[in-house]
């Protein structure tokens, strides 16, 4: 057995091969269980999404392998570039659905990063930031969240009632503090009110339903939401 490794180790660079069987696989280990964890949060924190190509399900791979190859070039300047020259003429045509896919990918390749340079301590902090990020973002604080929208509210009413307009909006904002008129248009026979809102608690939508149609009993309410389940 011993003789396998060594004869091993001579078919590749001797600065990795002096490094040891038991810290290449430890490397390799942190880089998954890293990749591991990243699948998680991105399970945890966007699996309501409506779109989005699942990518996380590739987390694992692309953490084992980019910490591979970069264990594998820096210790020979020819098969580093050699891997600039590969990379050049590789293009994905993979189409990336979801903005936050793309900052996921670039956390995989920053932890698989930091294990194929043996900096297990920085690791460690880039993924606990990581989750402090997101932790804030899911708690929307003010500073982070005023310019975000959750959803899309739309209230028809007929042209006869446009008298009722003003109330009904009044209605609104009272409901849903945190948003904003988008549009008011009026047809020849009907006048709608578009109105964005932040957040809509699950257990408020049948009682706002039911205010508005109490106010207006003719009036068509229909809201659209960004993200599926926001409400």
């Amino acid at each position: 057995m011993q003789q396998l490794l060594e004869a091993l180790g001579r078919l590749g660079s001797s600065e990795v091969a002096s490094l040891g069987i038991g810290i290449l696989a430890a490397v390799l280990l942190a880089s998954l269980a890293s990749s591991l964890f990243i699948a998680y949060l991105y399970q945890v924190f966007y699996r309501a999404r409506a779109t989005g190509s699942q990518v996380h399900r590739a987390f694992p791979l692309m953490g084992i392998s980019i910490t591979a190859i970069f264990i594998s070039v820096q210790f020979s300047l020819p098969l580093s570039l050699g891997l600039l020259g590969a990379l050049s003429i590789v293009r994905f045509r993979t189409p990336i659905k979801e903005p936050e896919e793309i900052g996921f990918i670039l956390l995989v390749i920053a932890t698989s990063l930091a294990a194929a340079t043996f900096n297990l301590t920085f690791l460690g902090i880039t993924l606990a930031v990581a989750v402090v990020a997101l932790l804030l973002l899911r708690a929307r604080l003010p500073m982070i969240s005023a310019a975000l929208n959750d959803g899309m509210l739309m209230v028809t009413l007929p042209a006869a009632q446009a008298s009722q307009l003003e109330e009904l909006l009044a209605l609104v904002r009272e409901e849903l503090p945190h948003g904003s008129v988008d549009s008011v248009s009026e047809g020849d026979s009907e006048v709608s009110i578009s109105y964005r809102f932040r957040r809509l608690p699950q257990d408020r939508v049948p009682d706002l339903y039911a205010r508005i149609k109490n106010l207006a009993a003719s009036a068509r309410l229909s809201i659209f939401f960004h993200e599926a389940g926001d409400v």
